[in-house]
């Protein structure tokens, strides 16, 4: 592609492409009907475009362990389809005004919270454990050792002290007043009779010897309305119907969750009855999904949802290149992402200029932006010292060339797609880019991780509405040997004025008083450019008509937590 050329939405095949897409195909194509017509639709089979890198529920943050884990456990809150926190776990909300939430004073004098949680009655783990308050003990000490390297790490700072009151109920004693106080989806039980002497051998080695590592079918994991029956590594986990799930029984006897991580290949399954729907929380991207909907039309449902995904280009600030923000700045204005976003993807996705979605009620429209500008993108590059050489790539006072690794997840086209954009754009202002991408697995389980990228890394966070991006941007989140590589700073980006906006917005009670501070925020974003911003997804849910009760959320609760609801008609 030249690159200042025309984009094309879907570059024409060359003839071994065509032939490996084929073969991708092929099984799809020469498989039986729909598994859960011939199965009497008590099995529903899904597609999905990544596999998860564990499934511990507490270490790692992916959106396809959480979408998994959504159908097998359950956190104590949840942000629900209409944007509501809901208990899941817990009994009640705790409030100031119903007595659940205190006000008091730390041990050091500063304001802080007491809250009271209760578990629901009657709930268990899958081996027929009850859950109790000890498990929610266990959790909360184990995520309190650095060692062990669960994330986000920010709950278990805050939470100083847990008091057992009796077999469901706890006090937690936080070390400030949060407006978002009530919001427990990074605190859930884990089965202490299970994991707690693990943990105890070496927090270090807990994550590689948990049994959600080494035996993920053991029924005593899971307490959802499904439990895990089989693992295939990398491609399949088998769910079947939990008999000890105390919540309402689900229609499914069986959910089959598949792994294909090529979106053709798993467009293919799809139409080829392999599979009954694609989750859209990790499916098909927006223009493969509108093209399915005028080519297949009425032969599924398909369901827009727009929502709080953020995709974006996360440097690594250790390189030397990128560490100077005149070249991020640059970088952002080579792009032409209003352009990407009309022909790549027809228009359906919202161009994003920091990490906060128009949706959000916090969003500043007046933040400042970066429009396409090339000559301007080229004069930047010229004041850091880099300036053009024979071959047109730039070069610094030492000869260095600057040139970029750029990854992404493997196998999904439209990323693939924007890389080869990125690319071409970058080199019309002089930037050379390396592509090299690797499994969704091995990307966010390790090089993310252990922050081992040497250029940008092109993925998507998803957050809730009005969520803190502390993890994400505070200088104290870091991945390191030192915090477990908890932290999710994948950047390393570093900046006292934001740490301090950080630390302060959550403890802001009144959401007009939280106002300036998120503007202040959204403002050092654009001029710093911890990321680059690209846009904001639309997810495309596809499912077959004769399935009800899927309700896509948008945001960082995925739609299986209450896939008990699901029914086929």
């Amino acid at each position: 592609m030249p690159p200042l050329g025309p984009l094309r939405r879907a570059p024409r095949r060359r003839p071994l492409q065509a032939l490996a897409g084929l073969l991708l195909a092929l099984p799809a194509l020469l498989a039986p009907p729909s598994l859960a017509r011939a199965e009497g639709r008590e099995v529903l089979t899904i597609g999905i475009s990544q596999y998860p890198a564990s499934l511990h529920p507490n270490i790692e943050s992916m959106v396809a362990k959480s979408y998994i884990l959504g159908f097998v456990r359950r956190p104590l809150t949840a942000w629900d389809p209409d944007w509501r926190l809901v208990c899941l776990l817990c009994e009640e909300l705790p409030t100031l005004a119903n007595g659940l939430a205190r006000q008091e004073s730390t041990p050091d004098g500063r304001p802080g919270l007491r809250l009271r949680l209760s578990l629901r009655q009657g709930l268990r783990w899958g081996d027929g454990q009850p859950i109790t308050a000890e498990d929610l003990r266990f959790a909360w000490a184990a995520g309190r050792e650095p060692a062990t390297g669960f994330g986000p790490a920010e709950f278990y700072r805050q939470a100083y002290e847990l008091l057992v009151i009796d077999e469901r109920s706890i006090e937690l004693r936080l070390d400030r007043i949060t407006f978002a106080f009530a919001s427990m989806g990074d605190f859930q039980p884990l089965p202490r009779h299970l994991e707690e002497p693990i943990w105890q051998a070496d927090p270090r080695l807990y994550r590689s010897r948990s049994l959600y590592e080494r035996d993920p079918t053991h029924p005593g994991l899971w307490s959802g309305p499904w439990r895990v029956a089989a693992v295939q590594p990398g491609s399949a986990i088998t769910l079947e119907r939990n008999p000890l799930w105390s919540g309402p029984a689900p229609h499914f006897r069986q959910i089959r969750i598949r792994t294909v991580e090529n979106t053709t290949a798993l467009e293919a399954q799809l139409l080829a009855g392999q599979i009954d729907m694609i989750a859209g929380e990790l499916g098909l991207p927006a223009e493969q999904a509108a093209a399915l909907e005028r080519r297949a039309r009425g032969r599924f449902v398909l369901h827009w949802r727009p929502g709080l995904v953020y995709e974006h280009l996360s440097p690594n600030l250790d390189h030397p290149a990128l560490a100077d923000r005149r070249v991020r700045q640059a970088l952002l204005l080579a792009l032409d992402r209003q352009r990407i976003v009309a022909q790549l993807f027809e228009g359906r996705q919202t161009v994003a200029h920091g990490p906060l979605h128009p949706l959000d009620p916090m969003h500043d429209p007046a933040a400042p932006r970066w429009p396409f500008d090339p000559a301007r993108a080229a004069r930047l590059l010229a004041e850091a010292g880099w300036t053009p050489g024979p071959d047109g790539i730039r070069r610094n006072a030492a000869g260095e060339r600057l040139s970029l690794e750029l990854m992404t997840t493997a196998g999904n086209r439209s990323r693939e797609q924007v890389q080869q954009v990125i690319a071409a754009q970058w080199r019309a202002v002089g930037v050379e880019v390396r592509i090299r991408n690797e499994p969704p697995r091995v990307l966010f389980g390790e090089t993310l991780r252990q922050r081992r990228h040497q250029g940008f890394v092109l993925f998507a966070w998803v957050s809730s509405p009005e969520g803190v991006p502390r993890s994400s941007l505070s200088s104290t989140e870091v991945p390191s040997p030192a915090n477990g590589f908890s932290g999710q700073n994948y950047a390393g980006f570093r900046h006292a004025e934001l740490d301090a906006i950080l630390e302060e917005l959550p403890v802001t009670l009144q959401a007009e008083a939280r106002r300036p501070l998120w503007s202040r925020l959204q403002a050092i974003y654009a001029e710093e450019l911890p990321a680059l911003p690209l846009w904001f997804r639309q997810e495309a849910h596809i499912w077959p008509r004769w399935l009800e009760g899927v309700r896509p959320t948008g945001h960082l609760n995925p739609s299986s937590l209450w896939a008990e609801e699901w029914r086929a008609r």
